[in-house]
Formats: C-alpha cells, sequence, structure tokens
C-alpha cells in the first residue's frame, strides 16, 4: 500500500534531528558503506521474514514517505516543473544521493524516464540479475506527489545490479500506469 498525500505518519522531517548538534565532531557526511550496510541488512531481514516481494513493497513504501518527506522541507514546490527538475537535480547532486537526468519527458502527460548515476544504493554493486533500487522507486513516487498532487508509478527499468550502469526509471501517474 502506497501512502497517500495528507495522511499522517509518525515520521517526519524533524524526527532527523539537529545534525549539527548532534555530530558537532563528525559531521552530516558518512561514507555510502555505512548507508548500505544498515539498507542491505534491512532488506535481508525483511526478506527473510516476509518474503522478496514484500521486502521490495516494505521498501518502496519507506522511500515513498522519504521522497514526499524530502520534497515538503527541501525542495520549492511553488515552482514550474522545469525549475523543479532542475533544484531537484542540484540537491540531490549537493546531498550525495545521485546525479538525476531526465532522459524523456512528456510534460503534459508528467511521464518521464530519469535516470540516477552514482546512486546511493548500487553504484558498483555486483551484477546480480534483478533490479534492487525498491527505495529509489518509492523515493521518486513520493516526491513527485508532493510536487503534483498525483499519485505516481516509478518503476526501475535497468539497475546497475542487472548490468547496466546507472539506474534508469519510467514515472508515470498511476492513471497512465495501467
Amino acid at each position: 500500500m502506497i501512502p497517500t498525500f495528507g495522511e499522517h505518519y509518525r515520521f517526519q522531517w524533524d524526527d532527523l534531528g539537529d545534525i549539527d548538534l548532534g555530530r558537532p565532531n563528525l559531521g552530516p557526511q558518512l561514507p555510502v558503506a555505512v548507508y548500505r550496510l544498515a539498507q542491505y541488512t534491512l532488506r535481508e531481514t525483511l526478506a527473510q521474514r516476509y518474503g522478496d516481494d514484500t521486502a521490495g513493497d516494505i521498501l518502496r513504501d519507506a522511500g515513498w514517505i522519504a521522497g514526499r518527506e524530502f520534497c515538503l522541507n527541501v525542495l520549492d514546490r511553488g515552482q514550474p516543473l522545469n525549475a523543479f527538475i532542475a533544484e531537484l537535480q542540484n540537491q540531490l547532486k549537493e546531498m550525495g544521493i545521485g546525479v538525476l537526468r531526465v532522459e524523456r519527458a512528456d510534460p503534459e502527460k508528467l511521464a518521464f524516464t530519469l535516470t540516477v548515476s552514482e546512486d546511493l544504493d548500487c553504484s558498483g554493486l555486483p551484477v546480480m540479475g534483478t533490479t534492487v533500487c525498491d527505495y529509489d522507486e518509492g523515493f521518486i513516487a513520493g516526491l513527485l506527489y508532493a510536487y503534483t498532487g498525483q499519485p505516481f508509478s516509478a518503476k526501475e527499468i535497468d539497475c546497475w545490479a542487472t548490468g547496466d550502469r546507472t539506474c534508469r526509471f519510467d514515472v508515470k501517474p498511476d492513471a497512465l500506469a495501467a
């Protein structure tokens, strides 16, 4: 179940705390390996308990909430789409999340093919034969939902873990995804 805009969640951006206060010596940065250690051990635990599909669904839902909160708290939702995408690209790169590119866009239908290179989740992983960026699918869908007010579907179609050198996502409003 993908959460919907406007619902109340226990997690909110403020729950991230005051990082400057809490980490005066170490600061806000950490190695990608530490992020992946948390994500992939959580994924493994969820898969062991609930199966691979449910683990993916849970990570996708968590990504949706994160994307929504990211959009609501980091990005300017009042700007035109092109400016919003440019700001998103800058923020993702500045925060070390990944390098976002728009390969194809139909602004009228809000349908896109997006790539994310050097991403936190999988760039540099061994080839596993399956896409692994479930969290990113949710993040993109939640982010665009917060910007547009419409539910989105983001499906990873290429991934470093499938042998590609970038992650590629087919993104469209849910009404078009059917």
